[in-house]
């Protein structure tokens, strides 16, 4: 998989502890523990990341592993291969087959919030 066109790349080597942040968006394939705030910009987790942060973006597409509570004000997209641990608030979701979510999700409506699925064990085919 490739990274979108002028997005900034994180390797698949790379450790980050801490907070990050930024007005740009980013391919994110290694491994980060703390938060991530991207508030106009689109997050990508690759499949070889894995996340254990809170992040707050305005889109993200997820490959890879993350734990943790997100927020996309935009889509979040679940890819097959994705696995996701914690809470989701976004106006839009994507979840593709296979791709597994564990927690609650919230689906923003011009300005409410409102709860679709509560404790949610998993979606997709079990593996």
């Amino acid at each position: 998989m490739k990274p979108a066109e002028g997005s900034t790349v994180i390797g698949k080597s790379v450790t980050i502890r801490g907070e990050l942040s930024g007005s740009e968006d980013l391919f994110m394939d290694g491994e980060i523990e703390g938060t991530i705030t991207l508030s106009e910009s689109r997050l990508t987790v690759g499949p070889n990341a894995r996340v254990r942060a809170d992040i707050s973006v305005q889109d993200v597409i997820v490959f890879g592993r993350v734990e943790g509570n997100v927020r996309a004000t935009g889509r979040l997209e679940l890819r097959q291969s994705a696995s996701v641990v914690g809470d989701i608030t976004a106006g839009r979701l994507s979840i593709e087959e296979s791709a597994t979510l564990r927690g609650r999700v919230e689906l923003m409506e011009a300005g409410a919030a409102r709860t679709v699925a509560a404790a949610t064990p998993t979606v997709g085919t079990p593996s």
